[in-house]
């Protein structure tokens, strides 16, 4: 967090309360968190001596307010809150009234600690960000009315404490598990390369894995544009992030979008940004997402879905290393490494017209594939392991989770996961939610894992015989592995063939000859 900022040289009417000229903010005076600067500080000194002479009546409406958001589902105690909130009062206004920015800071930073320390949801520190707004209703009314600037000063002081409250609860929610996650990457770091079964939070020790963490590295030492190929739920964004987290760039902005998630219409501004009155509803300048990333990371999520002709300026501000916004008449330098991926064979998507040709030419140069994990079923242990540890501590069941039985082992190593690493994690955190003792059991396992492993019946000429048991482990025929994939396409889509034949990415023709040769009609 930003200390006070000693004779910066931000220009006065950048900061300047409506009506008060510019040249009233002397030389050199301090802005705290580019916002509050130090003359406005003094003007809220009456105000402020109001709230601490108010303390009770200003405490009580903070409570009330916070009652009326979360009513018994709240999870501080009227003690709890009283204590934080009034310890919360008391330092910061003093902190305040003494000219002490650093001691407020520190104090404001306490109470976010305190608040994540009992494990207080963000929806409830949202509220209570805003809560010191609040205090101005209790003050307030014992004045004159205020001039405007006055009013602009104590929304600026509100939102410097929203900013330290922010930080300090997402440094310490997060502060657990990042060490733990610090020390199995100070661990693999001592591991030689060949041994690695973790590395920036992807987890695996199957050598597609091993092979994938060198290229991440490599990746990570340049500042060219990459393209990630993988299926959906195989960790795209995992392994963009390992490659931000591993490059020199690691404390600049990682901004992500994910392309299918927006409009097309609005990608473009979203993208590069607009200026005021660009359009109708352009009431200020947007800076847009390249910006933003400045000095950092922009990750295109799923860029196929992206429209043409944004992918055309895509490309010309990936080779000019510029932007133009929406309604402006120039052109802004930008320094943003790009990561997309694809969940599409690109080569194909460039062929059927969903990737620019230019643009594939472009990202061609710098793939990263990840594997499926169908094709590393050797490393679901690893993952197990690793998502229990995960939802051990972010659900905090009163029974906590230890392992895994071996029949529920057996079937997660039979089973072949469609949806790869996102459907494991799913299936695991369905174990936490509906199970009941320190090992996942079979039971606990969505239908169509625990099915990898129990006797079926099958029809077919290539078919093992009525009632066989699948083993977990073995090599079965890829007739046995097709029909299973077709038949559980079918059974997810409610047997849509439309959307089964889309799920498989086979045309309605092929799949209507497996479904006959199979015997699935």
């Amino acid at each position: 967090m930003s200390q006070p900022a000693e004779g910066r040289s931000t220009k006065a009417d950048d900061l300047t309360a409506p009506g008060e000229a510019a040249g009233s903010i002397p030389a050199g005076a301090p802005a705290y968190f580019h916002l509050l600067w130090d003359h406005e500080l003094e003007s809220l000194a009456p105000i402020l001596d109001s709230i601490l002479s108010r303390r009770e009546q200003v405490l009580a409406h903070w409570h009330r307010l916070y009652l009326l958001h979360f009513g018994d589902s709240r999870s501080l105690s009227d003690r709890e809150f009283m204590e934080i909130f009034g310890a919360d009062l008391a330092a910061t206004i003093g902190d305040l009234r003494a000219k002490d920015v650093d001691k407020f800071t520190s104090d404001v930073r306490r109470i976010g600690e305190a608040l994540a320390e009992r494990h207080v949801p963000f929806p409830e520190i949202v509220v209570s960000m805003h809560l010191f707004e609040e205090s101005a209703t209790s003050a307030f009314p014992h004045f004159p009315p205020p001039l405007p600037k006055v009013f602009l000063a104590f929304d600026k002081l509100s939102h410097c404490r929203m900013i330290v409250l922010a930080d300090a609860y997402f440094r310490s929610t997060s502060a657990v598990a990042n060490a733990r996650i610090r020390d199995l990457e100070r661990e693999a770091a001592m591991l030689p390369r060949q041994a690695r079964s973790r590395f920036h939070g992807l987890v695996g020790a199957n050598p597609a894995m091993r092979q994938l963490y060198e290229r991440i590295e490599a990746a990570a030492r340049s500042r060219g544009t990459i393209l990630i190929v993988g299926e959906s739920g195989t960790g795209k964004e995992l392994v963009a992030r390992a490659i931000h987290e591993a490059s020199e760039q690691s404390r600049a902005p990682f901004v992500a979008l994910n392309c299918a998630a927006i409009p097309r219409e609005l990608i473009e501004s979203e993208l590069f940004g607009y200026k005021r009155g660009a359009f109708s509803g352009a009431n200020a300048e947007h800076l847009g997402l390249f910006r933003s990333a400045e000095g950092g990371t922009l990750f295109l999520d799923e860029i196929t879905e992206m429209a043409p002709e944004t992918q055309t300026k895509l490309l010309r501000a990936l080779q000019e290393r510029s932007v133009r916004p929406v309604g402006a008449n120039r052109e802004i330098p930008v320094d943003v490494r790009v990561i997309a991926t694809t969940n599409r064979d690109p080569a194909e998507a460039a062929r059927s017209g969903q990737l620019r040709q230019d643009l594939y030419y472009r990202l061609q140069a710098n793939v990263l594939r990840i594997p499926a994990l169908r094709e590393r079923l050797d490393d679901v242990p690893l993952l197990i392991e690793h998502f229990i540890n995960v939802f051990n501590e972010r659900l905090k069941r009163p029974i906590p989770v230890a392992g895994i039985a071996e029949d529920a082992l057996a079937a997660m190593r039979a089973y072949q996961w469609p949806g790869n690493v996102r459907e494991l994690s799913n299936a695991i955190e369905g174990a936490f939610t509906f199970g009941h003792g320190s090992l996942i059991t079979l039971a606990d396992l969505p239908s169509q894992v625990a099915d990898a492993c129990r006797p079926r019946s099958f029809s077919g000429t290539n078919s093992p015989a009525a009632g066989s048991l699948e083993p977990a482990t073995g090599v079965q025929s890829f007739a046995d592995v097709e029909r299973e994939l077709i038949r559980r396409a079918l059974e997810n889509t409610e047997g849509n063939k439309v959307q089964a034949a889309k799920l498989l990415r086979i045309s309605r023709k092929k799949l209507y000859a497996k479904i006959e040769k199979y015997g699935l009609g």
